[in-house]
């Protein structure tokens, strides 16, 4: 499969994931994928065989540095690594915050945003759903 095939896939993997979280949070299967850590799973396998694939090519990685990490991203398997990084991570953030709104109990009108923000824009995300976490908290 072509690193292309595979970010290709990838991304078909997670799209639904993040449909089903925002939609349909406390749906049995939706908790099972989000208990078990399914797609996240699946995404740090092709996550792990793509950096080997980056090492084997280019050597070890240098983080050193800005213009070390550009370097990187150069490198076609280097960069299908960080997108399925990214992937994996922000899906495991989105799940994070709806195991938490299980605690706090956020309506999904205002956790669907939040969600969304973290599939789009990862850390605004993430920013958003903690402002959002101390402010129930603060009313508890």
């Amino acid at each position: 499969m072509t690193p292309t095939e595979v970010f290709s896939l990838a991304n078909m993997t997670a799209m639904p994931m993040w449909i089903l979280m925002i939609l349909l949070p406390k749906w049995k299967v939706t908790r099972f994928l989000i208990d078990f850590k399914v797609i996240p799973l699946l995404l740090s396998a092709v996550y792990a065989i793509y950096i080997f694939l980056a090492i084997q090519i280019g050597g070890m990685m240098d983080f050193g540095s800005l213009s070390s990490v550009m370097a990187l991203f150069t490198e076609e398997n280097a960069v299908l690594a960080g997108w399925v990084h990214y992937l994996a991570f922000d899906l495991v953030v989105g799940m994070w915050m709806l195991d938490q709104n299980k605690k706090l109990g956020i309506h999904q009108l205002i956790m669907a945003p939040c969600l969304f923000a973290t599939f789009m824009f990862g850390p605004v995300g993430f920013l958003l759903f903690m402002i959002i976490r101390a402010f129930k908290q603060k009313q508890s």
